[in-house]
């Protein structure tokens, strides 16, 4: 049973010891202070690890600004779509159980998406759509191609459409995921499947065939299968009430006043058992408890003595799976999230780097990962073994410059 205190998390090798210079890793910290001191944020955690040891960990600031409780080393945050790479892990772990395939049609397992059509032209009020010639299939949901698309986009008739059926940000509480899943069906394809790439629903609904082909719930089985044999006990679908007390507060960025607000009612949605399991955002977790997910990524799908997944499937979702190794930006439709798109291609539940100097970035080829709605994010580095964590609670993500000078301050550190 997992109880109201976590194990503490924190830096576990000397920075000299595995490449870092430690005076360097500081700067980290010196730039976000500022963001905390002048109510860009009201805190944050950053950790930076390589090889599995943690070289820099650190906290500033507090969970919640009214307040000035400190953020800790055992803070839980919400993590919005980095609950997507576990929702991925959970498909994948089916695949290697024969339970599905990743060409297996999506309408197999939730018939309504059998009748979707796709938007063609028209107005939001009076859409024209025609049929699917390309089926919908798993690796479709899993790499943001299945034509799918998100309410708080706000940039065409189908994100449109969306919002007016209640999907702006997240869904409503009282719908399962079964339900909504039949809405997203009744709803128009922004595009046919396979033919560009969009950031989406489709992790949610990828969340549903979880379910249909495990005949349990997504939270039983992340609870089961995943959160439990990694030893994650703070990771869930809410925070119980014992643990509210080591919750963040949620902020948003106000734009009229410039200010940080905290987001009241948006927060409560991590307080209590929720109808609606988003396998696309719904998690809330820790620094301690996600880098032992990351572990078990670096480690090829093991952590400890803990097997998830065989080494070669790890090996196929990070790689990319965009059509003719195309990136996002020639494939896709960027969305407005603080990262680059040059030179990024996606796999099976995460952003592949393909080619370095297109992104302008300092991560090199192969590097993966992905990010959250409030400003969390982490990524992966295969060729220099490092693995960095950001979390703090603040939306939308784009708001202020983070995860760029996260990435130039981080490399900037490595001197081996």
């Amino acid at each position: 049973m997992s109880s109201n205190k976590s194990s503490t998390f924190t830096a576990t090798v000397n920075p000299n010891e595995v490449g870092f210079d430690p005076n360097r890793l500081q700067d980290i910290d010196q730039h976000f202070h500022k963001y905390v001191d002048d109510g860009r944020l009201s805190g944050y955690a950053v950790a930076v690890a390589r090889a599995g040891k943690v070289a820099h960990f650190s906290t500033y600031g507090n969970q919640d600004m009214q307040s000035g409780a400190p953020i800790t080393s055992d803070t839980m945050y919400r993590i919005y779509s980095m609950t997507k790479p576990i929702t991925s892990v959970a498909a994948m772990m089916l695949m290697e159980q024969g339970r599905l395939q990743l060409t297996d049609l999506v309408s197999d397992y939730i018939p309504s998406f059998g009748n979707t059509r796709v938007w063609n032209t028209g107005t939001v009020l009076k859409p024209v759509t025609a049929p699917i010639t390309e089926p919908m299939r798993l690796w479709h949901l899993l790499t943001h191609t299945a034509g799918l698309t998100y309410g708080f986009m706000y940039s065409d008739v189908v994100d449109d459409m969306y919002r007016r059926a209640g999907f702006e940000m997240g869904v409503g509480q009282n719908d399962s995921l079964e339900t909504v899943c039949d809405k997203y069906a009744a709803l128009p394809l922004l595009f046919q499947p396979g033919s560009e790439w969009n950031y989406s629903v489709a992790t949610d609904v990828l969340g549903r065939v979880v379910e249909v082909v495990s005949g349990m719930r997504l939270d039983e089985f992340f609870a089961k299968n995943i959160l439990g044999p990694l030893g994650m006990n703070d990771t869930a679908f809410y925070a119980p009430a014992e643990k509210h007390s080591r919750v963040a507060s949620l902020y948003g960025f106000h734009e009229a006043s410039g200010k940080t607000m905290r987001l009241d009612k948006l927060g409560a949605d991590a307080m209590s058992n929720p109808v609606y399991l988003s396998g696309g955002g719904g998690l809330i977790s820790t620094a301690g408890d996600y880098f032992k997910f990351i572990r078990m990524l670096e480690g090829k799908g093991k952590l400890g003595e803990v097997r998830l997944l065989s080494s070669r499937t790890v090996d196929l979702m990070t790689r990319n799976h965009l059509p003719n190794n195309a990136d996002v930006s020639t494939f896709g439709r960027p969305l407005g999230e603080e990262i680059f798109y040059d030179g990024l291609g996606f796999g099976l539940g995460f952003s592949v780097v393909l080619d370095q100097a297109k992104t302008r970035s300092l991560c090199p080829n192969g590097t993966y990962g992905w990010g959250g709605a409030a400003s969390t994010v982490f990524w992966v580095d295969p060729a220099n073994e490092i693995s960095v964590m950001f979390f703090t609670q603040l939306m939308p993500s784009t708001t202020y410059q983070i995860r760029p000078y996260l990435r130039s301050l981080v490399y900037a550190a490595l001197v081996d």
